[in-house]
């Protein structure tokens, strides 16, 4: 029976390159689409890029352009990356549209109607430097449940709780790093505290719309009591301004995703589809159509309780599934700017081709919310042993042989003792692995069935076949099995690699795959000539794809010069002694390209605190516009640690890793001193932003 689905992937935010991190999601979400078409369902995959908030109107300001201006190009952008790694959406939109806020609106007017908008006076943090009210996520702090350091306004990305901004303990701006002040101002609340809203929560929050870990988070969180949720923003902002209420903007979150109907009501206008069959409440439930989105978890909170309250107090429907995944680390790591593992999508794609990663991606992903790892040594031996080694190496084993003893025709099949059966017989379970997620263990099956096949062909040996003409036959037989079963494995593989697919149906001379195909076999049937299909990952390639993402290289700390104390962590200047005679001309003076090799860097200082057993030393962790670092600094005559943290300072930032017994120090902070005092931490002026580079 076929079916109606609707898919979705989270909206990359318009205000930064895609990394490979992101394409943990769309690949997979890729995956189950591809997949589901195959077996002749309707399947729609709509996403758009998320457009609206603060970050957006504060870049576009910074450089110069309109906000609009900035989210074009940005959307050109990330089109770009997602058609190089064959994300094959139906329709990619964005927010900054007339059908979201059309929606928007809507979903509006009915939480209103309904009694769950409510207006109220609340104080809001406002940067007395850029003069403007902070929203959320540029506001910083200790979060009020955890007490994790350098946490945003809406909720803490260690213990996952969400909460309001003026809760945060010491709170910083985020923009100027100003100490904001309070200020009341007038906001929109959707009233997701109230009991009606906890009770539908309370049904909908199970499996299978979720995971069972999902659930059991999500239980946690309703256990805790839901507070009312602040949708409105101040001017300026750039975004949907609220019907009725000038200067009220629609917050971010709200309308981000909206940005599900309005794409997919972009894609219904050009195809002719029904929208309300799939989002309106009562049609959906009666027609049977599914919503499915896929997000990473992270943004779990906003749509397995924001997300369906608002959607079902507004009348549409509830998604069927919400499919949450984890994150990606690169060599058991986070994604370091540093080492080059924060690995943009553009930068692979000058490198390496985008199913090598697909393939990997799929081995190693499950149905369930733990982070997997690209391990790029396990990368490369993997890609050149299953898809070369074993996958493409059967065609190759076997097609000239066709083409050059048989002018390009298959024959027959021989009656028994072939490996075809089973293959055929794995479509269901290698299907079922699919629409559970469940590619690691797809993959593996369908490995194993290559291993049968190149076992086959190891068997019969085609090649010692041709030596001996009374084995004519015999050897046409072989290599149309041979082929058959290449041509089985690329049908259960088009899900994940599908250009080397259409590349596979060109050569066999056969229409686009389907699942249904699996219980045919060629006979008798004229392929094309064997081109290659793909080759081995080389390892330079690796390292230059790295290289290119490696923001700073790392070379020895240069040596200390007379008058300097170093200490890693810190560089302080001493007292000049007046009686040293002056220096000759060549002494000290360095050239640019020397001064060029430092990497000085604007950091903030997240967290401080004493080291046990050291006199001298404070551990700081630094943020560099997204990557930490912890730096061991002899900084503690001078300050205490809860002075330090949301200052900006400047570090170097390509200093060699330093091994102390108290552990590792990644770089070091500027300070000055002399007999009048310090050491002083150097601070950079008003606007400059962490990861800045010092030039």
């Amino acid at each position: 029976m076929s079916r109606r689905i609707l898919v979705t992937s989270a909206l990359p935010y318009a205000n930064g390159a895609i990394h490979l991190g992101h394409l943990v999601e769309y690949i997979q979400t890729d995956i189950w689409v591809r997949f589901q078409k195959m077996r002749g369902h309707e399947c729609w995959y709509a996403c758009a890029d998320d457009t609206h908030g603060t970050p957006i109107m504060l870049r576009a300001e910074k450089e110069g352009i309109t906000p609009e201006q900035l989210i074009a190009r940005v959307w050109h952008e990330h089109k770009r990356d997602f058609d190089g790694f064959l994300i094959g959406f139906d329709h990619y939109g964005s927010t900054n549209s007339e059908e979201t806020r059309a929606h928007a609106h809507a979903i509006y007017a009915r939480l209103k109607a309904a009694g769950l908008i409510e207006v109220r006076a609340i104080e809001q943090f406002y940067d007395p430097v850029k003069q403007m009210f902070l929203p959320d996520r540029f506001i910083k702090g200790e979060c009020p449940k955890c007490h994790a350091k350098d946490q945003y306004g809406d909720a803490c990305e260690v213990c996952g709780a969400a909460y309001q901004p003026t809760e945060l303990i010491e709170p910083y701006s985020a923009v100027s790093g100003a100490k904001p002040v309070r200020k009341t101002s007038d906001h929109y609340f959707f009233r997701l505290s109230d009991p009606q809203l906890a009770g539908f929560l309370r049904d909908w929050t199970r499996p299978p719309r979720v995971q069972e870990e999902a659930a059991n988070k999500l239980r946690e969180w309703l256990d805790a009591g839901l507070t009312d949720w602040d949708i409105s923003r101040d001017a300026p902002y750039f975004g949907f301004e609220i019907p009725d209420a000038p200067g009220k903007y629609f917050y971010v979150w709200l309308d981000a995703p909206i940005g599900y109907l309005g794409s997919f009501q972009a894609l219904a206008t050009r195809e002719g589809l029904d929208f309300d069959a799939y989002w309106d409440a009562e049609r959906a439930a009666a027609e049977g159509t599914e919503v499915y989105h896929f997000i990473g978890k992270d943004i779990l909170y906003f749509h397995a309780l924001f997300w369906p309250a608002m959607l079902h107090y507004a009348g549409l429907r509830t998604p069927t599934g919400v499919f949450c995944h984890g994150f990606l680390t690169v060599n058991g790591q986070k994604m370091s700017k540093s080492r080059g593992t924060f690995i943009t999508a553009e930068s692979y794609l000058r490198h390496l081709n985008p199913e090598w990663l697909r393939y990997y991606f799929a081995a190693k992903l499950t149905p369930t919310l733990e982070d997997i790892d690209l391990n790029l040594e396990d990368f490369v031996a993997r890609v050149n042993s299953d898809l070369v080694g074993k996958f493409v190496n059967i065609a190759s084993r076997a097609a000239g042989f066709i083409t050059k003893r048989f002018d390009g025709r298959l024959g027959s099949l021989p009656a028994h003792d072939t490996p075809l059966p089973a293959l055929q017989a794995a479509a269901e379970a290698i299907a079922a692995h699919y629409e559970a997620r469940e590619y690691g263990k797809a993959l593996r099956e369908i490995m194993a069935l290559a291993d049968l096949a190149n076992q086959y062909v190891d068997q019969h040996k085609p090649w010692e076949m041709a030596k001996q003409p009374d084995r004519e036959a015999e050897l046409h037989q072989v290599c149309t099995v041979a082929i058959n079963t290449f041509r089985l494995l690329t049908l259960y593989l088009k899900p994940v690699l599908p250009r080397l697919a259409t590349q596979v149906e060109a050569f066999l001379n056969i229409p686009p795959l389907t699942w249904a195909d699996a219980g045919q076999l060629l006979t008798e049937h004229l392929i094309q000539p064997y081109q290659h299909l793909m080759t081995r990952v080389d390892p330079k390639a690796v390292e230059a794809m790295l290289a290119d993402n490696r923001e700073s290289l790392v070379p020895p700390p240069a040596p200390v010069r007379h008058g300097e104390h170093q200490q890693h962590g810190v560089v302080t200047k001493a007292a000049e002694p007046s009686a040293l005679p002056p220096a000759q001309p060549a002494e000290g003076v360095i050239s640019i390209d020397d001064f060029a090799k430092i990497d000085l860097r604007v950091a903030r200082i997240v967290a401080a605190e004493h080291v046990a057993g050291a006199d001298k030393l404070l551990r700081l962790t630094l943020d560099l516009g997204g990557e930490r670092r912890t730096v061991f600094a002899g900084i503690k005559s001078t300050y205490a640690p809860e002075s330090l943290v949301g200052r900006l300072t400047v570090m170097v930032a390509n200093l060699a890793p330093r091994k102390m017994k108290f552990g590792l120090s990644e770089g070091m902070v500027l300070a000055a001193s002399d007999e009048r005092g310090g050491p002083f931490l150097l601070a950079p002026d008003s606007g400059a932003e962490p990861g800045m580079r010092v030039k």
